[in-house]
């Protein structure tokens, strides 16, 4: 558990600063917490992410801050969470969020299990715009998962809090991002190759086939990186040939062997386009 002394313990109604009122505690992770809370200059609900008390002084956790608000200015894409402002001085160093409706696309899989063609190929692409965006903006994310998107029309990326410019992502000498949706080169950086635009499109593969299957690629072992050693795991039978292969070649160990984003999308949209429309039943009322 995590010592009280480095929690804010905000409650309904408390003053995060003068303009942001808390309204619940979101989450958090070891450097900062995340509330939803009603912001009087947007006057709407927003999401703050506020450095914990125990690591406003953290050189490291205000660089991270302002790293994150950086990529969030560069990743201007509608399928991704939009900055609406930071704050690196005060008492509070703090980054304010909109606040996106919708249920993450983990919680539906932990749920419901597996989702519908009519839900996982828009869902695919959806985040393949914004991975072919990224590149032109110079943006590596280094953490596609299902918590990380929140569903909707169109789906949401969130949390840039470890994305970072291409070169930088190709310095890495350490492991970054969540160990079941990291690439080969993220798990283990130097020998199997250099984190880039391409690792976000093996979180994608990840992401598409834990959607699509409601089990992740990888079995859990005793191996820390099962991606390092073992093949994906089969897809169902019923899965369509086109979307298999796309998402095995997304799995591909080598990142040269991957597509590109825009190939993601060219594979599934006919796919999607073949699909029967969706019917809506409507009581008549007499």
């Amino acid at each position: 558990m995590t010592n009280p002394d480095e929690c804010w313990n905000f409650r309904e109604g408390d003053q995060i600063t003068p303009e942001l009122t808390a309204m619940r505690l979101l989450g958090g992770g070891s450097a900062y917490e995340a509330y939803l809370a009603f912001d009087e200059i947007t006057y709407a609900p927003v999401v703050v992410k506020v450095v914990r008390p125990t690591e406003r002084g953290e050189e490291h956790t205000l660089r991270g801050l302002e790293r994150e608000a950086a990529a969030l200015d560069q990743a201007n894409h509608p399928v991704v969470v939009r900055r609406l402002r930071h704050e690196l001085d005060g008492e509070r160093p703090h980054l304010v969020l909109e606040n996106i409706d919708g249920p993450r696309l983990s919680t539906l899989i932990r749920r419901y299990g597996p989702l519908q063609q009519q839900q996982y190929l828009p869902l695919a692409l959806d985040i393949a715009s914004a991975l072919h965006y990224f590149r032109h903006v110079d943006v590596v994310h280094l953490d596609i998962k299902p918590s990380n998107i929140i569903m909707g029309a169109p789906a949401r990326l969130i949390d840039l809090s470890v994305a970072r410019p291409a070169a930088r992502a190709a310095e890495l000498e350490s492991t970054i991002g969540t160990d079941a949706y990291m690439s080969p080169e993220q798990c283990d950086p130097g020998r199997a190759g250099t984190s880039g635009y391409a690792s976000d499109v093996w979180g994608l593969g990840a992401t598409l086939f834990e959607a699509i299957a409601g089990y992740r690629p990888f079995e859990d072992r005793d191996v820390r990186y099962p991606q390092l050693v073992d093949p994906p795991r089969l897809l169902p039978d019923t899965v369509p040939d086109d979307v298999a292969k796309t998402v095995y070649a997304a799995l591909s160990p080598d990142p040269a062997d991957r597509p590109l984003p825009h190939e993601i999308a060219g594979a599934l949209e006919p796919v999607l386009a073949a699909q029967p429309p969706v019917r809506l039943a409507f009581k008549v009322r007499r």
